[in-house]
């Protein structure tokens, strides 16, 4: 299939709807084998029409101007889709691109026909199979009533209802790399419209997904005023440490307001700069002096913080490797995505993984785990048997969630050691505190691992599967998981020795209670340590 994207845009390659038609090609060529040819129209000799009809009787066919239009043409006619790019300039399309469309007349023969309540001349090439798509970016809020006078022109020479079209606002936010995170979100949608494009016809969920707003109306606005870097009062210069901050503060997202203002302070090391985003139930306001004191304060060079905002480096990694320190609550690091929403929010990503994905239950692991240790110690034969029929339950659930191998070896474990108290009463004394040896052993030689057993369980509140490229993450989780694995390790050994004994009958009650005591400590743990290690 032959593709032809006509480039209107002035900034040629870095225009921003480029990038859109682009993704849409992609989309297509995901379907079908594809041989695109690109036309940049101002590094094109394109000269104005003449109106002079030479190409309708005169030279039929041809224009008299000698400019590189002739090849246009031939290109127009060779693909099979056009796709028309360009940015909105003054509610039509840029003055060149306009110069090339008035140029199509020799594709056209000069007699009348009525196709159109307007009338229409019919094409001197067969274009019965041609296909027409129309992408543009405009930098209003909406695409909505902005490209009224774009539809009448291409109504008229393509035909009204015979082409497909995406109209994007807030176009400028794709040159923007702070905000890679939405604009690749709605290149995806772009992508996809190409691949049911050539399948079809784009779905009506896609259709919808091309029409959201990339960012509320007035947090673009407010991103857009920033962005001229020109105090709206005074008129002063103002400077970009500062313009980068209120385009991030503009981000703010109010749902995420916890009953209190939280007052973020941005030391930018590099340029000795300051400012203080206060973030408030009904917006935010970014202070230059005047501080209040600080909720939390990230001390970093402006550079840095870019890069993570760009998505060059996450955060964490910039954290983990003293890029950067924070002070004060840890609580606005570990809900970001939350309250400063550069795409889908947090909460849609969870909905959206909760939808798409299985969870992990560490729940079902333990379950086979704590019926053998409860049941086998009152009665080790009846135990065994319980413990047996847990596990054949615990596995009819699990297809409900993720199974890890952690789950696995759980569930052969368990059963495992109670088929040796079926066969073996008498060994149910070195049995049960073996269950407890193997089980610490499980999860302190999963530290040796890339990802440690905790972190598999955890990371359904974290992003799913990317909470792995979290350094962080996995470093709180190799130092939890170690303590629970010594944990169950020391609790074989005086489980051994207690059991037969006369104390034997506090086992349950030790054995449950160091769980729970070790529960709330790693509560604390996940919250304190990230705060301690950023403030290094």
């Amino acid at each position: 299939m032959n593709i032809l994207i006509i480039n209107g845009s002035p900034k040629g390659t870095n225009s921003n709807t480029y990038k859109l038609s682009k993704a849409f090609v992609k989309g297509i060529s995901e379907k079908t084998n594809v041989v695109c040819e690109e036309i940049n129209v101002k590094d094109k000799e394109i000269k104005p029409c003449l109106g002079c009809f030479s190409c309708w009787n005169k030279t039929p066919g041809k224009c008299v101007i000698k400019d590189e239009m002739a090849d246009i043409l031939e290109k127009i006619i060779w693909a099979d889709i056009v796709v028309w790019s360009f940015g909105l300039y003054f509610f039509n399309v840029p003055s060149k691109m306009k110069a090339l469309i008035d140029r199509q007349l020799p594709l056209s023969l000069p007699f009348m026909i009525s196709e159109s309540e307007y009338g229409s001349h019919p094409a001197r090439f067969d274009m019965s199979g041609k296909r027409n798509v129309v992408i543009s970016t405009c930098g209003f809020y909406t695409s909505e009533g902005n490209y009224s006078s774009v539809d009448k022109m291409f109504d008229h020479f393509l035909g009204e209802g015979k082409y497909e079209k995406i109209y994007c606002g807030q176009g400028e936010l794709f040159r923007v790399p702070e905000l890679h995170n939405r604009a690749d979100e709605y290149l995806s949608y772009v992508q996809a419209a190409g691949k049911e494009y050539i399948n079809g016809g784009i779905t009506d969920q896609t259709r919808n997904k091309l029409c959201e707003l990339l960012f509320p109306r007035e947090v673009f606005e407010e991103m857009a005023d920033a962005s001229w870097g020109i105090e709206k009062e005074t008129g002063e210069i103002e400077d970009s440490s500062y313009i980068f901050t209120r385009q991030m503060a503009s981000l703010y997202n109010k749902s995420s307001y916890s009953g209190m203002d939280i007052v973020l302070e941005m030391c930018y090391t590099d340029v000795g700069k300051s400012y203080q985003i206060v973030l408030k139930k009904d917006g935010y306001e970014v202070k230059k002096d005047d501080f209040y004191e600080a909720t939390t304060t990230i001390e970093t060079p402006l550079t840095v913080w870019k890069d993570i905002a760009a998505g060059k480096i996450t955060g964490t990694k910039a954290l983990m490797d003293k890029l950067y320190r924070v002070k004060g609550d840890f609580n606005i690091m570990l809900n970001w995505d939350t309250y400063f929403c550069s795409g889908s929010t947090q909460k849609e990503k969870n909905k959206e993984n909760k939808n798409t994905d299985k969870g992990t239950s560490m729940l079902l692991t333990l379950i086979p785990w704590i019926a053998f240790w409860i049941a086998a110690t009152i009665n080790s034969y009846i135990g065994a048997l319980v413990s047996i029929g847990v596990c054949v339950i615990a596995s009819l659930i699990f297809f409900k969630f993720r199974k890890t191998i952690y789950d696995v070896i759980s569930t052969a474990a368990v059963i495992t050691f109670s088929v040796l108290i079926l066969l073996i009463p008498q060994l149910s004394g070195i049995v049960i505190p073996g269950s407890y040896l193997a089980f610490g052993a499980m999860w302190s030689l999963s530290c040796l691992t890339a990802v440690p057993l905790t972190a598999w369980y955890s990371m359904n509140s974290y992003g799913s599967d990317s909470a792995f490229e979290n350094p962080l993450f996995i470093s709180t989780n190799k130092i939890l998981t170690l303590a629970w694995g010594i944990l169950y390790i020391m609790t074989s050994v005086w489980t051994f020795f207690i059991m037969g004994t006369s104390i034997a009958p506090l086992l349950s009650i030790i054995n449950n209670a160091l769980p729970i005591a070790m529960g709330i400590f790693t509560k604390w743990f996940q919250n304190w340590y990230p705060a301690h290690y950023a403030s290094k």
